[in-house]
């Protein structure tokens, strides 16, 4: 399994991240991602706990149960190792974090599940790809730019990086011609006013277009 979610998100090059979405608005959500060429997606937890974990899990479990192997479903925003274990008995496949927790990166590759740390200085990469991670998610890249990502990929070329935060229409090819392997993008594309108003057919144009554009700029 691990092997065929690292070909994925080496393939599709797009994770989106499904963050505070009601659980009866998720599935209808995910269908209108895939329905726009989105095949993965990233549920996080709530560092609050204001919404339960389990209930994050469950969210989890249900687009899995949904989809089957029509998508890859992960987790966002794991801290604990808790997590992980939840994110596993739900039939999550990947586990991203904001930071590089090297407990979590273990359990994560313990599990049998894939290891997407964050991470943004080069001693951050270098140590959480030393502990295990399958890829690094620089975060956040927003104020770094693509720059940042070209100067880092040249003594740490043989890690696979995905650039979160602030990646955008307007931005993608630069950060592919930088040397990032994919990306994760959230509210460019759930745009809650769609998502409020239920305009699911908003929601797949936005997809299409990121997709198309995250395609030209990888082949480019």
């Amino acid at each position: 399994m691990r092997g065929n979610v690292i070909k994925a998100v080496e393939n599709e090059k797009i994770i989106v991240i499904l963050r505070g979405i009601e659980s009866k608005k998720i599935i209808p959500l995910a269908e209108a991602m895939y329905a726009g060429g989105i095949r993965l997606l990233e549920v996080t937890y709530d560092a609050t706990s204001k919404i339960p974990h389990e209930e994050t899990a469950a969210d989890i479990k249900a687009l899995k149960e949904h989809f089957g192997d029509r998508m890859c479903i992960g987790a966002g925003t794991v801290l604990t190792e808790k997590q992980v274990e939840l994110t596993k008995a739900a039939g999550g496949e990947f586990i991203i974090s904001p930071d590089a927790n090297e407990s979590v990166i273990k359990k994560t590759v313990e599990l049998g599940l894939v290891s997407i740390p964050g991470a943004l200085t080069p001693t951050e990469i270098q140590a959480a790809h030393r502990a295990g991670a399958d890829f690094v998610k620089l975060f956040p890249i927003v104020s770094m730019g693509p720059s940042y990502v070209k100067a880092v990929k040249a003594p740490l070329s043989n890690i696979k990086l995905l650039a979160v935060g602030g990646v955008d229409l307007d931005n993608i090819s630069e950060y592919f011609a930088a040397g990032i392997c994919g990306i994760g993008l959230a509210s460019n594309i759930t745009d809650k006013k769609l998502i409020a108003e239920e305009n699911f057919e908003g929601i797949t144009e936005l997809a299409k277009k990121y997709v198309s554009a995250v395609r030209g700029a990888s082949n480019g």
